[in-house]
């Protein structure tokens, strides 16, 4: 009986050594918000979605916020949190640093593919204006539907890169038009204004008011050649895209960028 106990609790033993490296692989949370920026119901929601785009892309979205990075690189810190965390070899990592106000991406695998120079530097754009106010639950979410969108487009025809990005809101535009509106009607006033001054002025449909009587005499006429245009065009040149990459001190190659906010 006891040797039959013993090589059941060593056969448990046997499965739990087994299954731990398993589950510790694959056990890393998506969210890991360490400096405390969002509320319990706001992580469930983010976690939830990162899970959702995750598994349905086959690319981890990472988001990482820590306190502090005690003078540590930031760029290496998430590199490194990447790599020993057991995320998928393709994937893009978000990490926050509170005290320094820094931001750093690290991407991996495909995820260096899919998210570019030019496409990260588009994609923090979108949500640095909302984490410099501390609106960390709205910059997190528009960071998570933009990396689904970013890979679907690279998935589906080529990652979005210099020359091929998403349109953006038309706000300066929309500024533009109405600069150019208030300008036009002040200066219908002023030359109104002006115009009114010019009471002894009447328009003339001839030059024989400004001529005295027979102090002119034209004996020639002749077309004289007086002016060229010359209309020049830029001419475009290509600017290269891609991403550039590095290597982690665990040896991977990661592509990334950084920054503060």
């Amino acid at each position: 009986m006891k040797k039959k106990c013993l090589s059941i609790l060593c056969l448990l033993l046997l499965f739990v050594s087994v299954a731990l490296p398993v589950h510790a692989a694959g056990s890393s949370s998506r969210l890991v918000d360490n400096a405390d920026y969002l509320t319990d119901s706001e992580e469930t929601a983010l976690l939830n979605k990162l899970d959702e785009i995750s598994t349905r892309q086959g690319l981890d979205i990472v988001i990482v916020t820590i306190p502090d990075l005690y003078g540590e690189d930031i760029t290496a810190f998430a590199d490194d949190f990447y790599d020993e965390n057991g995320y998928q070899p393709d994937g893009i990592l978000l990490l926050i640093s509170d005290y320094d106000r820094e931001w750093a991406i690290s991407t991996a695998g495909y995820g260096i593919t899919a998210f570019t120079d030019a496409g990260q530097e588009y994609l923090t754009g979108q949500f640095l204006d909302a984490l410099s106010e501390g609106e960390y639950a709205s910059a997190f979410d528009t960071y998570a539907e933009l990396c689904d969108e970013f890979i679907t487009q690279a998935k589906a025809e080529t990652p979005y890169d210099v020359g091929t990005l998403p349109k953006g809101p038309f706000h300066m535009v929309r500024s533009l038009l109405i600069s150019i509106g208030i300008g036009l009607f002040a200066a219908l006033i002023v030359t109104g204004s002006m115009k009114g001054k010019l009471k002894t002025v009447h328009a003339q449909t001839a030059a024989a008011q400004y001529v005295k009587p027979g102090s002119m005499n034209i004996t020639e006429r002749r077309e004289m050649f007086l002016y060229s245009q010359i209309q020049r065009h830029k001419r475009e040149t290509k600017t290269s895209g891609g991403s550039s990459t590095h290597t982690s001190s665990s040896g991977r190659t990661h592509g990334g960028s950084s920054g503060q906010f």
